[in-house]
């Protein structure tokens, strides 16, 4: 798919919904006639759409360092259950002609205790798209957990398998350990971030373990009317020893760029 076929399907997106929307707020709004209640749905179906000057991942960029458009909907049941799809246009898949990033997944999150939740699910990152002959497809699956208290996250993902289009990558794994605090009656937004990509397995008698590496972040947000703006910094440890690995040619250009390198990204998202 080009990107323009993906800008496309996200504006479409973004004018449908909403009458998507408005049509559900009909039926399962809770109307009062006499003794007779219609229940509020148990089901919600969002939309979300984006931009970010480049779109990082872990702490890699996915558009050598240029933008991307993104968006998806999500479905949720009040019983916690949810799924959903996502996409971007990506740049970095090496041997193919792979442009878009698309995700699906699922998963059941709640709240056990008072301030806190879990979180679990499976993530498929599908990167369809034409590849040479005996490369390793970028696709990937991972199962998750995660539990939240208040505004820290701990979370644990676990590929199944090849792992972005690194061979026999069974068991790599990602530790996020992440701050989300909100700043009363300011919509303002502070978070920070840590996480450590941990790969598994060789390839060729090679091990695996020279793409590991731990990333960083700082960032900052606020809502205007629905519309959120952010800013964030990213950092990554790539640059050490056997992380130089990370420094490889994206498609878009042709040129050689430090996919880890620290870098400045600016946002903005809404959701209907």
């Amino acid at each position: 798919m080009k990107k323009s076929n993906l800008f496309s399907s996200l504006i479409l997106a973004a004018l449908t919904v909403p009458v998507m929307a408005m049509a559900a707020d009909v039926e399962t709004a809770e109307h009062k006639e006499g003794k007779h209640v219609i229940p509020e749905s148990a089901h919600t179906v969002t939309a979300n759409v984006g931009f970010v000057s480049n779109y990082l991942y872990r702490g890699l960029s996915q558009t050598g360092g240029k933008p991307a458009i993104q968006g998806g909907f999500d479905y949720a049941r009040t019983s916690g259950f949810y799924a959903g799809v996502w996409g971007s246009n990506v740049s970095w898949v090496a041997a193919s002609s792979a442009s878009l990033e698309l995700d699906t997944y699922f998963g059941f999150k709640n709240s056990f205790a008072e301030d806190l939740s879990y979180d679990v699910g499976f993530l498929r990152y599908n990167y369809p798209g034409v590849y040479a002959s005996g490369a390793t497809k970028a696709d990937t699956n991972e199962i998750y957990g995660a539990i939240s208290w208040k505004w820290l996250t701990a979370k644990y993902s676990r590929s199944l398998g090849d792992t972005f289009a690194t061979a026999n990558a069974s068991g790599t794994s990602y530790i996020d350990l992440s701050a989300s605090y909100p700043i009363p009656d300011t919509g303002v937004t502070l978070g920070a971030h840590y996480g450590k990509q941990t790969f598994k397995g060789s390839t060729a008698g090679v091990s695996n373990d020279k793409f590991t590496y731990s990333d960083y972040k700082l960032s900052a947000s606020k809502d205007f009317g629905g519309y959120v703006v952010g800013l964030a910094y990213s950092s990554t440890n790539t640059n050490k020893g056997l992380g130089e690995a990370w420094n490889i040619t994206p498609l878009a250009d042709g040129s050689n760029i430090d996919l880890g390198k620290s870098a400045a990204v600016l946002s903005i998202a809404h959701s209907f």
